[in-house]
C-alpha cells in the first residue's frame, strides 16, 4: 500500500504574457500606437517628398519610443524633484496620469481637517 504524495511544482510564468518573446501585451499594443502614428505623419510626409526609406526609420523609430515607455521604469534619484516623486514607477502610467491630470476641468484639491493649514 503505497501513499500518493501531489507536489506544486514551482515554474516560472512571468513570460507566458508575452508575444513574440520581448512584447508583453501592454507593450505590443504601445508600440503598435506610436508605429502607427510614426506611419501616419512621418511616412507619409517622407513619401511625398520621395525619402521612403526615411519614412521607414522613422516609423520604426517611433515604434521603439512606444516599447521603451511601456517597458521602462523611472529611474530613482534623489537630485531631481520629478524623479524623487515618481522613482520606480512605469512611464506609461505616469503619462496616464500626467494626461488625465493636465485634461481641461481636471482639478485637484486639498482640505484640511480643523480648518485651515498653517503657514510659518
Amino acid at each position: 500500500n503505497t501513499a500518493r504524495y501531489t507536489y506544486t511544482i514551482p515554474r516560472d510564468t512571468k513570460g507566458e504574457g508575452k508575444i513574440l518573446m520581448i512584447f508583453s501585451k501592454k507593450s505590443f499594443i504601445w508600440t503598435i500606437c506610436f508605429a502607427g502614428f510614426g506611419l501616419i505623419t512621418v511616412y507619409l510626409i517622407c513619401t511625398i517628398l520621395n525619402h521612403a526609406v526615411i519614412g521607414i526609420i522613422g516609423t520604426l523609430l517611433f515604434g521603439l519610443v512606444g516599447f521603451i515607455i511601456s517597458t521602462m521604469k523611472m529611474p530613482n534619484s534623489q537630485n531631481f524633484e520629478i524623479l524623487r516623486k515618481t522613482g520606480g514607477e512605469n512611464i506609461d502610467e505616469i503619462l496616464i496620469r500626467y494626461i488625465k491630470f493636465r485634461r481641461k476641468g481636471k482639478r485637484l484639491y486639498l482640505y484640511y481637517k480643523g480648518g485651515e493649514k498653517n503657514e510659518q
